[in-house]
């Protein structure tokens, strides 16, 4: 048979400028899980293709005439697409299709609605049986796999869209349960593979050429002895990538001996949850983490030449815009690298979902918005535009130049130049967002910014609590000091300069061209 693996993406993210930017913010990877069950598919004797739309461009007009199944994967804010491409191939195709991955795991009945069959849970020993017609439940409960040594590796000769780093996870799940979180709802429990077979995959992805690397657990150093392990054995078998991506937890910092570790093995960039600086608010999701060790571990990560990325969630309940703005500037004073500041999303299922349903505090159940960039609830301490607007002015003013400057005489012209690029998209886009909000109907901006809020005090306007919210902030924010107009007049007087720097990342990158200073 003829079997089409998918992984779609929104309709901005199929964009090639969009795919452009991404190249430049970061190297692009595969989502594992379809190349693992293509693979499988494959070895079977079936003609498998994979594609991802956010890599590429994917010819339907051919896919459509020739595949027999279609497997599409899902997360919540991808859903959408999703379902648009289940429906496509139902009335424009001949192939059968099913539909797998985080959403469908925790809203089978729904993904059901537009395919032939739903995978419910991690789908590599049940795959097979379900395309070649042994499984024939709508509803598919697949069982977690024991021993993840068993699972293949992703087999990326069937990607044909591709990409420049390779994906390993060495685990499964996370000891910890943050409330907002969706992994532990799919992968559980938590699993480790042994380090030799840890090992073995990276050298299979060095002999296929990848100069990059991810690890894709969501905490690579749960295990602290283990990820030391690793390290030991990357860097006495010379296996080092240019760069290996992973994600990490503040408690790193309390490990001197682990950091030096990753370092050598080019462990050079982690994803740290941050998530706030509110001590009350870290409690109230279960993150298991004090104030104090997310300070440690920053600046533990910037002395090893570790860069970081540092991950906050806006919109937690004992957090208002003052405690927002504490973690950004917090994050940009211990210089991280990059900002992943993250809107709290009621991820269906979750319990944060079930406790905003529970409350009548959800305002849209429109999927492709839970992206973690947009507002889907209603805060307590401040309004839902309110909420919005510090996710652009979090970005906005992390991402300015002089960092930039300070990031490359820290780690470099190329990431350096990552870093001017991404101030020129917040420069040139918040600016953008906030004219949509007022000015284009059909964004969902504008039809936040009209969202009554549920908590506004009593007797006094939603705009007013926003103001008094704001002025009990310790720092005014950079664009309320100098307006809208003036911000935008700032955008179009660094245009030029921005765009010329841009055009350079992109030549730089694309010829492999990294001089030092």
């Amino acid at each position: 048979m003829n079997i089409t693996m998918i992984v779609p993406t929104v309709a901005i993210k199929r964009n090639p400028i969009y795919r452009l930017g991404g190249r430049l913010y970061g190297n692009g990877n595969a989502i594992t899980g379809p190349l693992i069950m293509g693979g499988i598919l494959k070895r079977a004797g079936h003609h498998v293709e994979a594609y991802q739309e956010l890599q590429g461009a994917v010819d339907y007009k051919r896919i459509l005439k020739i595949t027999d199944v279609v497997c599409i994967y899902t997360m919540t804010c991808l859903a959408p697409r999703a379902y648009e491409l289940a429906d496509m191939f139902h009335e424009k195709g001949h192939a059968r299709v099913i539909i797998g991955g985080m959403h469908a795991t925790v809203m089978p009945e729904e993904a059901l609605r537009h395919a032939d069959q739903v995978l419910v849970g991690e789908g590599e020993d049940t795959i097979l049986d379900v395309v070649e017609g042994r499984i024939t439940d709508p509803i598919v409960q697949c069982k977690p796999i024991c021993n993840l040594d068993d699972v293949p590796w992703p087999d990326y000769s069937i990607l044909k869209t591709p990409v420049k780093a390779a994906n390993i996870m060495t685990s499964r799940g996370c000891p910890f349960r943050c409330s907002f979180c969706t992994t532990t709802r799919m992968f559980h429990p938590f699993r480790k593979r042994s380090v030799d077979s840890v090992i073995a995959e990276i050298k299979y992805y060095h002999k296929l050429g990848f100069q990059y690397m991810n690890f894709e657990d969501d905490n690579f150093t749960a295990d602290k002895e283990r990820a030391k392990e690793i390290c030991r054995r990357i860097i006495a078998e010379n296996l080092q990538f240019k760069e290996t991506f992973f994600f990490g937890r503040t408690d790193m910092a309390d490990d001197p001996e682990l950091l030096e570790l990753l370092s050598q093995a080019h462990l050079t960039r982690v994803l740290i949850g941050i998530e706030s600086l509110n001590q009350d608010a870290l409690d109230s999701i279960n993150k298991h983490a004090k104030v104090e060790s997310i300070q440690r571990a920053c600046q533990a990560c910037w002395d090893h030449g570790i860069r970081v990325i540092a991950s906050l969630v806006l919109g937690l309940d004992t957090d208002g815009p003052e405690d927002i703005r504490r973690s950004y500037n917090f994050a940009k004073d211990v210089g991280a690298y990059q900002i992943q500041p993250a809107i709290l999303t009621p991820f269906p299922k979750t319990p944060v979902f079930e406790e905003f349903e529970k409350e009548d505090r959800m305002i849209t159940h429109n999927w492709e918005l839970f992206d973690m960039t947009h507002v889907t609830f209603q805060p307590k301490k401040m309004s839902p535009w309110k909420l919005q607007e510090m996710f652009f002015e979090a970005c906005d003013n992390f991402y300015d130049f002089p960092s930039a400057i300070r990031i490359w005489k820290k780690f470099g012209t190329e990431y350096g130049l990552r870093r001017i690029y991404l101030a020129t998209v917040t420069t040139l886009g918040v600016p953008l967002g906030e004219w949509a909000a007022d000015h284009l109907p059909f964004m969902s901006y504008y039809k936040l910014k009209r969202t009554p809020w549920k908590y506004a005090p009593a007797g006094q306007s939603e705009k007013t609590a926003d103001i008094v919210a704001n002025n009990n902030a310790d720092i005014v924010p950079k664009n309320k000091k100098e307006g809208i107009p003036a911000k935008i007049g700032k955008t179009i007087a660094i245009t030029a300069g921005a765009v010329g720097a841009v055009c350079g990342v992109a030549f730089a990158l694309k010829k492999g061209f990294v001089p030092q200073i």
